[in-house]
């Protein structure tokens, strides 16, 4: 579990690609204070696991499932990402709930600055639009953000200057695809009241309640 706030940014050493598959070797610094075999890394909001490791980089495997589901293939040497150790049990909690399980990936179709920000508009796939609400939740690329506005398949975030110099974020560009992460509540919530994409009708009914206890 994460909480979508990036520790630092780390540097792609060398990637290693078999069919759908991958080794990625990333350079780091901060998060290799406190690590060990087998850890949960989010990279850019993918959570890998750590098969091994040195006092200057980490490195991870990625399936075929990973790869066609994110951004990670597209990734080079040199490429920058985000990475966040999971979250400590003790810890603050200064994001939102983060499974680092990606759902799917967005293309940012617009960047504009106002004032001290940068609004990205970033394009959906229909499946997952319905799960976005204004000022809810949303994790892209890892970062944890909130949701400025909902229009079709289009969702509105805002940086404030510390995320666009401490995240991947800062040097996206229109046409850039982004690893996306629902709101993991709201993805229960639509799951249990029936309203997930290939279901159009609620199965929250009377004869449901009835049956238990609610009613």
């Amino acid at each position: 579990m994460f909480t979508g706030i990036v520790e630092e940014m780390g540097t792609v050493k060398n990637i290693k690609s078999k069919s759908e598959a991958l080794e990625l070797s990333i350079i780091a610094k901060e998060i290799l204070s406190d690590i060990d075999l087998g850890d949960s890394i989010s990279i850019n909001g993918v959570c890998l696991t750590v098969t091994s490791y040195t006092d200057q980089s980490i490195e991870f495997d990625v399936m075929p499932e990973t790869f066609r589901a994110t951004n990670l293939h597209q990734l080079k040497q040199g490429s920058t990402v985000n990475l966040e150790r999971a979250m400590a049990a003790g810890g603050r909690f200064g994001g939102h709930l983060v499974s680092g399980h990606i759902d799917g990936t967005g293309e940012i179709v617009a960047k504009k600055s106002e004032s001290n920000a940068v609004y990205y508009k970033i394009e959906l796939p229909d499946e997952l639009i319905h799960y976005f609400v204004y000022k809810g939740s949303i994790t892209v690329d890892g970062t944890s953000l909130t949701v400025f506005g909902v229009e079709e398949n289009r969702v509105t975030i805002s940086l404030i200057p510390h995320t666009m110099d401490h995240t991947v974020l800062g040097d996206k560009e229109p046409g850039d695809q982004v690893n996306i992460e629902c709101d993991m509540i709201g993805k229960y919530v639509a799951h249990f009241l029936g309203k997930e994409p290939e279901s159009s009708q609620s199965k929250l009914t009377k004869d449901f309640l009835d049956e238990n206890g609610f009613a």
